[in-house]
């Protein structure tokens, strides 16, 4: 088993700054489960695991492997790694070395095994992965895929406890992403326990029996992969999962810049490629919803205005929450909200249910089709 109390790890930027990817992540590991950890970019998926394997040592916190404490002082760092193999993104293969010498190098230099065992041992994996007749080529005749395929036998050849693999297949030509993919399925019945990093979602939903979603500094959600895929509790996973391009805009004031809201409605709808009269649509739904409606009747402005495109569906979400007690209806002339109503056929309010600490709250919701 593994796991993780309270481990933290940051990295000073160039700028003076500090970057925490890692914040308080606190999980437990059991022995032969399958983990797929996903996430956008630069939000600790490989800070997680290299953590793990010590390849990088945590500010604080610990990190114990079969009740043992590795983050100790006292702790033989190459005992742990002899127990976790590590497949990186980059390969890092040695290029003056055959496919074979890779193979066998760490168990001859670390585990001290006679050099016909680790070529026996090394030629079996090679078969395993479906490259015994590339042992005597060197890494750069090999294409990527074939590279990765090598170093993730050259990982199995300490016949560690635990596999660690960053992105597999990201630094990878779309044509080869499926044989690596295969060689980690085929690993996956093993029983091994495994941590795997990727981006490639269906991948990581058919392999894997539990999903860590990171964000925010740790791991922000966490389950089965029918309960993330399907049914995410937390609102950046569902994003994330659903693909969802996001714009958020808060007016917390009747001097809101609404030139630089227009703005910036125009910019999301061309990064993403939005249709021109999807753009117009959500323009009128800010406009009349924000600036007709709820901004001349609030006293204290606190809205957020949500959309959220899916490429998917080709559709925008609308959510605006705004404080008072009023709804829509009963702010303005009635005028907007007919335009609204015209508009959009599913346009919907509701009151939320206040709690004795905050103020009552609305939210309208639309969609543009």
């Amino acid at each position: 088993m593994i796991k993780l109390d309270h481990v933290r790890k940051s990295y000073p930027n160039p700028m003076g700054a500090v970057l925490t990817p890692l914040k308080d992540v606190n999980v437990e590991i059991m022995d032969g489960e399958i983990i797929s950890v996903i996430g956008p970019s630069g939000t600790g998926k490989s800070t997680l695991i290299r953590c793990i394997n010590l390849l990088e040592r945590p500010d604080s916190g610990k990190i114990y492997v079969d009740g043992e404490e590795i983050t100790s002082r006292q702790c033989d760092v190459r005992a742990v790694r002899r127990k976790m193999g590590m497949v990186f993104q980059s390969f890092n293969l040695f290029g003056h070395l055959t496919v074979i010498e890779n193979v066998m190098l760490a168990p001859v230099k670390l585990k001290g095994m006679s050099r016909q065992e680790a070529y026996d041992n090394g030629m079996r994996l090679l078969r395993q992965v479906g490259l015994a007749d590339k042992a005597l080529n060197y890494p750069d005749e090999l294409s990527g895929g074939q590279k990765q395929r090598v170093a993730i036998a050259r990982a199995l050849a300490m016949d560690p406890d635990t596999i660690l693999l960053d992105e597999p297949t990201s630094a990878l030509d779309p044509t080869m992403v499926g044989e690596v993919q295969a060689v980690i399925r085929d690993l996956a019945r093993t029983g091994k326990t495994m941590m795997i990093v990727t981006h490639e979602m269906s991948f990581a939903r058919a392999i894997c029996s539990r999903v860590f979603y990171m964000d925010e500094g740790g791991i922000y959600e966490e389950g089965k992969p029918e309960e993330i895929f399907e049914n995410p509790k937390r609102e950046k996973t569902r994003r994330f999962i659903h693909r969802l391009k996001v714009l958020e805009l808060d007016v917390e004031g009747r001097d809101f810049d609404f030139p630089g809201a227009v703005s910036a409605i125009e910019a999301y709808c061309q990064k993403n490629l939005i249709p021109r009269r999807m753009c117009n649509r959500l323009h009128l739904a800010f406009e009349e919803l924000v600036e007709q409606i709820l901004l001349p009747k609030l006293e204290e402005p606190d809205i957020r205005f949500t959309a959220e495109y899916s490429d998917s569906s080709g559709e925008i979400d609308v959510t605006v929450r705004y404080n008072g007690r009023l709804s829509p209806e009963e702010m303005g002339d009635g005028l907007s909200w007919t335009v609204l109503k015209g508009t959009f056929s599913d346009l919907a309010h509701e009151a939320c249910q206040p709690t004795s600490e905050e103020a009552h709250t609305h939210r309208v919701r639309l969609c543009i089709r």
